[in-house]
């Protein structure tokens, strides 16, 4: 579950100049749980408070889109859009939502859509691989887990994305996905010290597959964790989506944008 008070001292952190610049980036991150927006610059500094409402249900393309337009009323100007979504994505259109709970999504060209009603232009790509471009540095393999409504995971190379798997919907055990066992829902079900065992169990499952050099836990119930960590496992911050945002415009990942369409 979200701390308000964790996200308070991580956006204290991150807070940068006082107004809004020609380079700005209005970053949106969309959740099974909130939607989250604020305005950065590009290297990550919120110029802006971090806004957040709830996500709405159900949750529609048109219902998001309204969240995201109350979301930017109260938002200083910018200049492009960063989405983090929770979903498989190509070329800006959605392929998967299993999150946001309807078909909708499916074949959704989100990106097109969202710059037709901003008129500005977007970049979007899965939540758990801009969390990942948000914190990942140095050399090796590193890996990403999202703790929130599901369980999202991105993996990474020298930094740079490599692969985003829908291992959240692969099988755990017991007849779960791995949304199911360590999601949200199974937090509530289980309790905080069952469902902690499931997540040190994920972890050791995500080392025997990836070999990992780093491994980063996000989303909001990583800060339910009580396990001692390995050495190679770090929390991160609920706002590690913010840097993430920024770096979509980096010019070292405009061939993520290159349509691939023939």
């Amino acid at each position: 579950m979200i701390q308000s008070t964790a996200i308070n001292a991580d956006l204290e952190a991150l807070s940068g100049a006082p107004k809004a610049q020609s380079s700005s980036i209005l970053a949106i991150d969309i959740g099974g749980t909130y939607i989250k927006a604020g305005v950065i610059d590009e290297a990550g500094r919120l110029l802006s408070t971090w806004e957040r409402l709830p996500t709405p249900n159900p949750a529609t393309p048109d219902a998001v889109i309204a969240i995201i337009v109350t979301l930017t009323h109260s938002l200083p100007d910018y200049r492009k859009i960063s989405i983090a979504f929770p979903g498989v994505v190509r070329d800006g259109c959605i392929l998967t939502a299993p999150n946001l709970g309807n078909g909708e999504w499916q074949g959704f060209k989100f990106a097109d859509e969202v710059r037709r009603f901003f008129g500005r232009d977007v970049r979007i790509l899965n939540d758990a691989v801009v969390q990942a471009l948000g914190v990942a540095q140095g050399h090796g393999l590193q890996c990403l887990l999202t703790l929130g409504t599901g369980m999202g995971f991105a993996l990474m190379r020298d930094s740079m994305f490599l692969a985003q798997l829908e291992l959240g919907r692969h099988f755990a055990c017991d007849g779960f996905c791995y949304d199911a066992y360590i999601g949200h829902a199974a937090y509530l079900a289980v309790g905080p010290i069952s469902w902690n065992e499931r997540v040190e169990r994920t972890v050791g499952a995500v080392r025997a597959l990836v070999n990992f050099d780093r491994l980063y836990l996000g989303g909001g119930n990583a800060r339910q964790i009580r396990f001692a960590l390995p050495r190679d496992v770090t929390i991160i911050p609920m706002t590690a989506g913010i840097t993430g945002g920024a770096r979509l415009w980096h010019s070292d990942n405009d061939a993520l944008f290159a349509s691939s369409t023939p």
